[in-house]
């Protein structure tokens, strides 16, 4: 388990659990051999409600990016790379379209305990390539010697990522991820919206993350402004619209009804054709 991140048991424990309930939003068989390799999983820090809402939170988000790969993929997106993988298995478990190529970036070591799990196991239908690469440093030179062809439209995938890096560091590789992006590319990211950060329901727990040594250090206010100063034409999702979502969080919006609704953000973005970055203004409120 040297260098796998304690972020990714606590995540794939959540998965496990999720794929063993009734009303499962999704379904990773794989999650339990991970658990089961990675020993004693902790829980994240803290107790707060933030807490006990992440493991539902966590169903959802995994729910809405299998949905937004997939119709991307079906969409002509046959390349997918996602970063910062941890022990993601969407290549092997999604009913991707013929021809679909999916390249996970992450860690040496996060890669190497992954593949003694795997046990060189192929997915059925998509192509799979594992890229060993640190994203706050420079990574497109191993995504490119991989195979990654930055002349195909990309469906790229930032979940559970940004936040723990850097405003500099996120600025580089999202700088890094529009230039490898051909028109028709797409994107989906989980962001934290900094309008939210001092609130009764984020504060305890981005200070509890802090003691942990695993800060949340970019907060993004104003999402759909700032990705399109990057070239993306973004948009927020309204999970209310999804009924999945409203029937995981009704119980806490019953027992908290001043629960922050919009703390966490989802973004999906696609590439258009003329993709500058933005008229006479700068990308903002990034931090």
């Amino acid at each position: 388990m040297d260098g796998v991140s304690e972020t990714a048991v606590w995540t794939v424990r959540m998965r496990a659990h999720e794929s063993g309930r009734a009303d499962a939003l999704f379904q990773d068989p794989l999650a339990a051999e991970f658990l089961a390799s990675a020993g004693p999983a902790g829980a994240p820090p803290g107790s707060g409600v933030l807490q006990k809402v992440l493991p539902d939170w966590l169903a959802v988000r995994t729910r809405f990016f299998d949905d937004h790969l997939i119709a991307a993929a079906r969409s002509g997106c046959r390349q997918v790379v996602v970063l910062g993988a941890g022990l993601d298995t969407r290549a092997y478990r999604l009913d991707w379209p013929a021809g679909t190529h999916v390249f996970e970036v992450d860690l040496p070591a996060v890669h190497a305990f992954k593949e003694q799990v795997l046990a060189g196991r192929t997915p059925d239908v998509a192509r799979r390539t594992a890229v060993a690469a640190d994203l706050a440093g420079d990574w497109q030179e191993a995504l490119l010697a991989a195979g990654f062809d930055p002349g195909r439209p990309t469906a790229w995938l930032c979940e559970g990522l940004l936040f723990y890096l850097a405003p500099e560091a996120v600025e580089r590789l999202v700088d890094t991820v529009s230039e490898l992006s051909a028109p028709g590319s797409s994107l989906g990211a989980e962001c934290l919206n900094a309008d939210a950060a001092d609130s009764p329901f984020v504060k305890p727990w981005l200070e509890a993350l802090s003691g942990s040594g695993t800060p949340w250090v970019w907060h993004l206010a104003d999402a759909e402004h700032w990705w399109g100063g990057h070239g993306w034409q973004a948009r927020v999702a309204d999970l209310i619209e999804l009924p999945y979502a409203v029937e995981r969080f009704a119980p806490y919006l019953e027992a908290f009804p001043t629960l922050d609704k919009e703390s966490m953000i989802l973004v999906t973005a696609t590439r258009p054709a003329d993709s500058g970055q933005g008229v006479g203004s700068t990308p903002p409120h990034g931090r």
